[in-house]
């Protein structure tokens, strides 16, 4: 890897983009969205084709898009092919207790007219938000998308990067960023070494729909298996996400769907009235994985390629956001001071600005669920109690709401809504 601390003067080989990108769900097609508005060449190589991503077809995934990711999407062109069909966050409920008992008296409840900015979020379907970047990466210059692609080698040098693809096309750039999932094939051919571990959890994810309005609130119910999240959907529709140790949510996922409804209602209650599904019903394993390093030789990793979380607090896309405006940031600076984007004393400030808070997120989700995941009687308590103290102090409320937002910390310009 070059010195860091040398100056990095923009010395790179003839190139196909300036950036390669590996990954076609979100948050590739986003960076190369950011990327491009300021002046890059961006190809994206997406393992997936065009017509599995455009399936319109809703597949359980419904993400919570905090204030800050909004302004993101709002940033490089694509919240208004979305706007009306999300659903604004107005308020956020987080209570304690066992499945046909009820919650414990003592919640958390958060209210967005407690700041100034707005809604803490909007929830958004991946299918909507997927074919909206589609769109967008298709109508941007600057932009290639390579569909029903895969890399299989990648080769960096002191003055860019090379890689080869099935189909026995080579590419090369200055940078090549891994926006390839968990199991990132960018991270593991750039020796980037993960460490985490199994939940033994899975998430058991459908939409349902409901008798009575939710009022854009979403609800966080834990549970001594794992949390339900109910979250606000357009309509009389709310987002399951019921966490339940992996054996049990197996048995559940087999069920027929009026025994699966059966099982869901004492966890769900009935103050949203009758319920039924609609839609399928999927499962995703529940695990953490972080990778060792953000950076290597000209390669950057964001997004779940960076840092894969448990959802309990609805932040792993954020997160990942927050990745794709940091680096969009770092690089886009870099090129106006005439470095060179892919050097290590560019790629070492992505690193600084990010690696702290990926690391903490990933450890304050962990022992959230260590510490609701459990039904010891000392912990159940002490834990009810924080849960009364902090609701009943409105400044500790308030930080609560905005990291909710993703107002606190460093934002890049993008989440502040300023231009790159």
């Amino acid at each position: 890897m070059d010195n860091p601390k040398a100056p990095a003067i923009l010395r790179i080989m003839s190139s196909d983009s300036d950036i390669l990108i590996v990954g076609g769900g979100l948050s590739g097609p986003i960076l190369a969205l950011a990327l491009a508005q300021s002046g890059h060449s961006v190809t994206v190589i997406d393992a997936l084709s065009e017509k599995i991503r455009k399936n319109a077809e809703f597949d359980g995934r419904s993400y919570a898009v905090a204030l800050t990711s909004q302004r993101l999407l709002n940033g490089i062109g694509v919240w208004d092919a979305v706007a009306d069909r999300s659903q604004p966050i107005l308020e956020i409920k987080v209570s304690d207790g066992r499945a046909g008992e009820g919650p414990s008296p003592f919640f958390m409840h958060f209210d967005h007219a407690e700041i100034e900015e707005g809604p803490m979020g909007h929830m958004v379907q991946d299918r909507h938000l997927r074919r909206a970047l589609l769109d967008a990466m298709a109508a941007t210059a600057g932009v290639t998308h390579l569909a029903g692609e895969t890399v299989t080698a990648q080769e960096p040098t002191p003055a860019g990067v090379t890689v080869t693809l099935a189909s026995g096309k080579t590419l090369s750039g200055a940078l090549l960023v891994g926006a390839d999932g968990r199991g990132s094939g960018t991270a593991t051919r750039a020796g980037i070494k993960r460490t985490g571990w199994d939940y033994a959890q899975t998430a058991l994810v459908c939409a349902i729909a409901h008798e009575k309005p939710h009022h854009g609130i979403a609800h966080q119910f834990f549970m001594p298996p794992g949390p339900l999240a109910i979250l606000p959907l357009p309509g009389n529709v709310s987002s399951i996400v019921w966490s339940e140790q992996a054996q049990t949510a197996a048995a559940f996922h087999a069920l027929p769907d009026d025994e699966y409804l059966t099982m869901l209602r004492p966890r769900f209650g009935d103050f949203l009235g009758e319920i039924s599904l609609t839609g399928s019903r999927f499962t995703y394993p529940l695990s953490l994985s972080l990778a060792a390093r953000l950076v290597t030789d000209r390669t950057a990793l964001i997004g779940d390629a960076a840092h894969g979380v448990h959802p309990i607090a609805g932040q792993g896309l954020n997160a990942g956001m927050r990745d794709i405006a940091a680096l969009a940031e770092v690089i886009t600076d870099a090129t106006r001071r005439g470095e060179d984007p892919g050097s290590a004393a560019v790629l070492t400030r992505y690193e600084e600005w990010r690696r702290f808070d990926n690391t903490a997120l990933a450890l304050a989700t962990d022992s959230f669920n260590r510490l609701f995941s459990n039904d010891n009687a000392v912990v159940r308590g002490v834990r009810d109690l924080g849960m009364g103290l902090v609701n009943k102090m409105p400044g500790l409320r308030r930080t609560f709401i905005r990291e909710a937002a993703g107002l606190t910390g460093e934002l890049p310009r993008l989440m502040r809504g300023a231009p790159l």
